[in-house]
């Protein structure tokens, strides 16, 4: 039975609904959870670590254009 890891990324650059669609939006095609939190500056992940690494969870929020600290 895979376990589900959460873990909470802290994110600049992320100021509008528009920022938090795309980030939501790139992480829900690689199968990973995720809730941003605008005014926290973050983004909370919920993924299956036999699926996808951390690593590749903050390509994808690079990969959007913004910065994962």
């Amino acid at each position: 039975m895979n376990m589900s890891t959460t873990a909470t990324l802290q994110v600049k650059g992320m100021s509008c609904q528009h920022c938090v669609n795309s980030v939501e939006g790139a992480l829900k095609k690689k199968g990973v959870s995720a809730k941003v939190n605008l005014p926290g500056n973050s983004v909370t992940v919920d993924y299956e670590a036999a699926n996808i690494t951390i690593d590749q969870i903050k390509e994808a929020i690079e990969d959007q254009g913004y910065d994962v600290v």
